[in-house]
């Protein structure tokens, strides 16, 4: 006979909301909200026309249970650049139990927004949802970049198992204009053996940019990605992309040089570091 279960560990629960507005020529802080185990934090750009924000989570990385929602909003006409102080980590769920994350981005009439989180480093036997949903105005612009390393190689880990589940949807208007779904479940080593997936490879990243620039930005990235990359236009001003790599620290060096071209300007400091 077995005994009760024992109870589930309370876990981190956060939610950052963030708004720029455009006021005496630069982007500055409309609205700013933190509550839990989300924060925000905001270095002096090397730009002083853009806002940059730095979210960290304080509770260390992401488990099941964890419940994390972000939105952030350009407003018109101002530049708002999102990063992470570091590598984000999933961590070993327990049964049952699974880590979200929802992202709500808004980018209004002449605004630009990029979302530039640096690695997620996805551990064994990890559980994650994450949901991210963009509403665009029709001349926005917006970057996004989304690098995912299964373990460290240098320390020897491995992902055998486990669940990581990325759904993307875009909209300029309110109508559909990118829909992305990377679903890793169960046997992950194997999947990513397949050369259909990663075809042996640890780390990826997906590149999105939407702009009426997009089209000059293609033949450039081509070169950056090199023979592991791949670029297209999906459609009008839609520019995507995708690496592989075998680790993550290989995974940025072509990453690197193809995120400044389509930033046009330097990396935020806590890639550098």
């Amino acid at each position: 006979m077995t005994g009760p279960k024992p109870p589930r560990q309370p876990r981190a629960v956060g939610h950052a909301i963030l708004r720029s507005k455009l006021a005496r020529g630069a982007a500055r802080i409309d609205d700013l909200r933190t509550s839990g185990a989300l924060k925000l934090l905001f270095p002096r750009s090397r730009s002083s026309q853009m806002l940059q924000a730095v979210f960290l989570n304080t509770a260390g990385g992401v488990t099941g249970g964890d419940r994390l929602c972000i939105e952030a909003a350009a407003g018109a006409g101002s530049h708002l650049q999102l990063t992470s102080q570091a590598a984000e980590r999933l961590y070993r769920a327990q049964e049952g139990e699974t880590g979200t994350l929802d992202v709500h981005l808004r980018v209004e009439q002449g605004a630009r927004l990029d979302w530039l989180p640096q690695e997620t480093i996805m551990f064994d036997a990890a559980r994650t949802r994450r949901h991210f949903e963009v509403d665009l105005a029709p001349d926005a612009r917006f970057l996004a970049v989304e690098p995912l390393a299964l373990g460290r190689l240098a320390m020897g880990e491995r992902v055998k198992t486990g669940l990581l589940h990325d759904r993307w949807r875009l909209r300029q208007e309110g109508r559909l204009i990118f829909a992305d779904n990377l679903c890793l479940e169960g046997d992950i080593a194997a999947h990513c053996a397949h050369p259909a997936l990663l075809a042996g490879h640890l780390a990826t990243a997906a590149l999105l940019y939407v702009g009426p620039d997009a089209e000059g930005h293609l033949a450039p990235l081509r070169d950056a990605l090199g023979p592991l990359g791949g670029a297209s236009m999906l459609r009008e001003n839609v520019l995507f992309a995708r690496l592989l790599a075998p680790d993550a620290f290989d995974l940025r060096r072509p990453l690197l040089p193809a995120l400044r071209g389509l930033c046009g300007t330097d990396l935020p400091r806590t890639w550098m570091l």
